[in-house]
């Protein structure tokens, strides 16, 4: 049995092997075209670097345009570039690329890679028109015409598992100073600091709590991978209207989309995978927790 195991690592090993290497040969095959053409821009050894690979640079940095042709710029992401070209080919030279821990955390950005590609198509393809725009904008005031701007005191904390459980132990918190003390005393990581919300990143009905408050008033909510308990300290009216309007709107729709695509496929997923072992076990209890 250990001696059929092995072999199939090795089988894995192999077979990521030939694929990294076919990449590396496509890679290599896409340069010397791109040379022929005149798209190169700079040699680094046996590497090129394409005016399209420059493109895709700026696009992944964000980038302006305009910004694009600017000399400061435009060395500082070209140099990035041939620093990172030489460092795949000295880690090459000395054979890294067949690691079999290497291997693995290429395959898993290939993975990234894709999966973001198929969302991404998958929101592009539901790109919203004017009209769709015009009547999200209208739907949702407190985000655009009554935006506004909460300047706040505020403790914000990584939602870890054991964060969220305190979270929902301390929603009726009295204070800050008391939310401080027992984040203190649980070991919990924490920042508390001066800050700003905006109302287009809050729901509607924490906008409306918020605006009927009273001073001592604490409220909790998430912003990306943290969580945030806070105090409004002041306000003021902060709208957006016109092509800025738009555009938020637009952002705000896709990353919508975006979330909708991916519990789609997390969904999907789930129904697809056939876990094995202790795994199936392991995964039964982690799904009924989550009903």
């Amino acid at each position: 049995m250990k001696r059929l195991a092995y072999l199939r690592n090795w089988g894995v090993v192999l077979f990521l092997t030939i694929s990294g290497l076919a990449l590396a040969s496509c890679g290599q095959q896409s340069g010397e075209k791109a040379a022929a053409k005149g798209q190169v821009v700079a040699r680094v050894g046996n590497e090129v670097v394409t005016i399209q690979e420059l493109d895709n640079e700026f696009r992944l940095a964000g980038v302006a345009p305009e910004k694009q042709k600017d000399p400061e710029v435009l060395k500082r992401v070209l140099g990035d570039v041939v620093v990172r070209k030489y460092l795949m080919q000295q880690a090459m030279t000395a054979k890294l690329d067949r690691e079999p821990g290497v291997l693995l955390d290429l395959l898993r950005v290939r993975e990234q890679v894709l999966g973001n590609a198929l969302l991404t198509r998958a929101a592009n393809a539901k790109a919203p028109s004017k009209a769709d725009i015009d009547r999200y904008i209208a739907k949702n005031p407190w985000k655009f015409a009554d935006r506004r701007l909460f300047n706040v005191d505020e403790i914000i904390i990584p939602l870890s598992p054991a964060a969220q459980a305190f979270v929902n132990a301390n929603k009726d918190a009295k204070s800050l100073d008391e939310v401080q003390q027992q984040l203190t005393a649980s070991g919990i990581p924490h920042a508390r600091q001066l800050g700003a919300l905006s109302s287009s990143d809050l729901s509607e009905e924490l906008v409306s709590l918020i605006r009927k408050r009273r001073d001592e008033d604490i409220f909790f909510t998430r912003v990306g991978s943290n969580g945030r308990f806070f105090k409004v300290r002041a306000e003021e009216a902060r709208p957006i209207q016109g092509d800025a309007a738009a555009n938020l709107a637009r952002q705000i729709m896709r990353a919508d989309v975006l979330a909708a695509e991916l519990g789609l496929a997390t969904y999907s997923a789930k129904l697809e995978a056939k876990y094995e072992g202790d795994y199936a076990d392991l995964m039964k209890q982690g799904d009924a927790k989550s009903q």
